[in-house]
């Protein structure tokens, strides 16, 4: 009964679906309101129905109901209840149902709005959002459908089908075969939420910049419209990266947070597209410059968050995160190619009347800045969309599938991430329209000279890696600029309105939110370059056996093995748990209980590191091997990772300034009506398109 009602209201969302685009499409030649309406309420009624499909698929994992193929594959009687319910998006085909509730539940949200003033938008983002969903459903429908039922034939074998087969019987399987012990972490509880989270609120803004190429609407009011749209898309799509790193931290047993995986890329890419198009909308808002960049942006990371999606689903690539080989990637390769076709062919059609209102007068203006920043993030994304596909690129031309490490990567993309750096430092201080180097040096000189005392204690610390102090200049740099900004900007204020510097410094945040919280954000990212300094130049490990009671030295550290134990949990594990002493400098700090745990269910292991964090390191150490007994000797991978904990730190204080650059405010059109109740014409037009 679940199982067909769950199947039932799948099947009647792609009806819905596909009667929303012909409706659309319908209105739109016949010049009918009443049948985009329609449509839109096609579009509403997909979120209750996709609820009610996702809700019943979690039902049937959490009470266990092995005879669905699905729930066998990825739970077991062993799982705690919130595991079994977030195991929703632990395999392809509930990851998929839970990407189409969450498009469903954002793209019903974005047609609640108030469509007055923009009501030619309105057929076009339906008809995008329905197109998109559309695709997920027919993937759902067709080949990876979550309701599906095992099936005992006459012969014995045990196959899944939606509807018996002749003869067959339903099989209860005695137990589930568990999620992958990877995937039990908290980390992966929120962590692919959050990706999919960013991936689907990005479809919004490039549905509005469709629905504009669509309908000759040239000026920058779709970007006003999807502002906060994109922010938080970018919001949910950090997190989901940051979270997905401290999972690997915690969980793949390597010492680190990022490895360069496929996977980790393909949700890396859309980021940098995105991240760039922030910045390049604040052009064309401020100029009305690069109205074409903008374009390519967002029709760029709207085909990213489909190709990550496909990469991790569609089974060539080789990754601890992807699923298992698939046969959707040929549907999800048609579609990409198909949507990008079309959308670049719109931006072509549409090419003359995207001209910019003004021109680039100086290479030292903050738009020239900017763009320079918006090529740096396409040079890092070419380097990791050809270093992902490079693969597929010499498979098909040698028959041999060769791999892209991560020295690839760390070389090439460097000095495109130093120069960043170097950029969100000068940037600020930067005038619109014209700058010259005068002008700019004037600005700069205060903040150069206090970041040059960091690697100056750097180096008397005993710090000699150049790239290191390098990177700790510029890093310095960048938070001397952005603390002068915040101090030079409340300083004024509290002169000016009399105004106590506290006072002066909250009130002048809360007035100029999307500016200042783009500098919280780049205090962010300057603490999160701390921790990637530490590990990526500073990092120490080594491998050692030893026997109870020996030691491993490393750095200041020491480790001495005590002992190690064996027992079973509630949970069906098997855990073998070392203990260990801590000593820094010869002072006891502290014990730490590395251990490996063998599911019983899937027949994995993972591994738990031991971990003392402080503001000054991580001292990491993993039990690798033992010896038949216990006391012979056992082997251990010890790490020590300077800094690394400013990469977390830092990612709060991103999130808190992304929270303020997004927080809602007045509608500036409500607020123009409200300052002035019988303005002209032209007043009113002036004020509801200005910022």
């Amino acid at each position: 009964m679940i199982v067909d009602l769950g199947y039932g209201a799948v099947l009647i969302t792609g009806l819905l679906a596909l009667y929303g685009i012909v409706a659309a499409l319908y209105g739109l030649w016949s010049n009918r309101p009443e049948w985009v309406e329609s449509a839109r309420n096609a579009m509403l009624l997909t979120f209750p129905l996709l609820t009610l499909a996702a809700l019943a698929l979690i039902y049937l994992l959490v009470t266990s109901a092995f005879e669905v193929a699905f729930v066998a594959e990825v739970t077991s009687k062993a799982m705690p209840t919130y595991l079994k319910a977030t195991a929703l998006w632990g395999g392809q085909a509930g990851s998929l149902l839970f990407w189409a509730w969450l498009m469903s539940a954002f793209t019903s949200a974005v047609t609640l709005r108030k469509w007055d003033r923009d009501r030619e938008f309105l057929p076009w983002v339906i008809l995008v959002g329905l197109v998109t969903l559309g695709f997920f459903l027919m993937l759902i429908l067709v080949f990876e459908n979550p309701f599906m039922r095992l099936w005992a034939l006459p012969d014995g074998s045990v196959e899944k089908h939606l509807l018996a087969p002749a003869g067959a019987s339903l099989f209860t399987p005695h137990d589930g075969n568990g999620l992958n012990p990877l995937l039990r972490h908290p980390g992966m509880v929120i962590h692919p939420p959050m990706l999919y989270l960013g991936f689907v609120a990005f479809v919004i803004p490039y549905a509005f910049a469709i629905a504009a190429l669509v309908t000759g609407r040239t000026d920058d009011r779709w970007i006003r419209i999807t502002r906060r749209w994109t922010l938080w898309a970018w919001l949910f799509l950090s997190l989901g990266l940051v979270l997905g790193g401290r999972w690997a931290y915690d969980v793949l047993g390597w010492g680190g947070y990022w490895g360069w995986d496929p996977v980790e890329i393909s949700a890396f890419m859309p980021w940098l597209s995105g991240t760039a198009f922030l910045h390049s909308v604040m052009i064309e808002e401020k100029r009305g410059m690069l109205k074409h960049w903008n374009m390519i942006l967002i029709i760029t990371t709207y085909a990213l968050v489909i190709f990550g999606t496909f990469l991790t689903r569609s089974g060539v690539l080789s990754s601890v995160h992807a699923f298992a080989q698939s046969a959707i990637g040929p549907a999800f390769f048609v579609y990409i190619g198909v949507t990008f076709l079309i959308s670049m062919g719109l931006l072509f059609y549409r090419w003359n009347d995207l001209k910019a209102k003004n021109q680039m007068t100086s290479l030292l203006s903050r738009e020239a800045l900017f763009l320079l920043n918006n090529l740096l993030f396409m040079g890092i994304l070419i380097i990791c969309f050809w270093g992902v596909i490079f693969p597929l690129v010499s498979e098909l031309a040698t028959g041999q599938k060769v791999t892209v490490g991560p020295p690839f990567y760390e070389r090439a993309t460097a000095p495109l991430f130093a120069a960043l750096l170097f950029l969100m430092g000068v940037a600020p201080l930067s005038a619109w329209r014209h700058s010259t180097a005068k002008t700019l040096g004037r600005a700069m000189w205060k903040p150069f000279a206090v970041s040059l005392l960091v690697p100056l204690a750097a180096f008397l610390g005993g710090v000699r890696l150049f790239a290191g102090l390098l990177t700790f200049w510029l890093v310095a740099f960048v938070a001397s600029v952005t603390l002068y900004e915040f101090w030079r900007g409340a300083q004024a204020r509290s002169r000016r309105a009399g105004e106590p510097f506290p006072v002066a410094l909250w009130n002048l945040a809360k007035r100029n939110r999307r500016r200042y919280g783009g500098y919280i954000i780049h205090l962010g990212v300057v603490m999160m370059a701390v921790g990637i300094i530490g590990i990526e130049a500073f990092q120490a490990e080594t491998q050692k056996t030893i026997p109870q009671g020996g030691e491993i030295t490393l750095r200041d550290y020491t480790m001495r093995y005590e002992s190690l134990a064996f027992f079973d949990t509630p949970d069906n594990r098997n855990v073998a748990r070392a203990v260990v002493s801590v000593y820094k400098n010869g002072k006891y700090v502290g014990e730490l209980h590395p251990r490996r745990d063998f599911f019983y269910d899937s027949q994995q292991p993972m591994t738990i590191p031991g971990v003392r964090s402080t503001i000054e390191d991580d001292f990491y150490v993993l039990l690798v091997d033992w010896m038949p007994i216990s006391s012979e000797g056992a082997t251990f991978k010890v790490f020590h990772n300077p800094l690394v904990n400013w990469l977390w730190w830092g990612a709060w204080v991103f999130i808190i300034g992304t929270l303020v650059a997004a927080w809602p405010d007045k509608d500036p059109a409500e607020m123009a009506v409200a300052a002035a109740p019988v303005p002209s014409r032209k007043s009113v037009r002036a004020r509801a398109y200005g910022d």
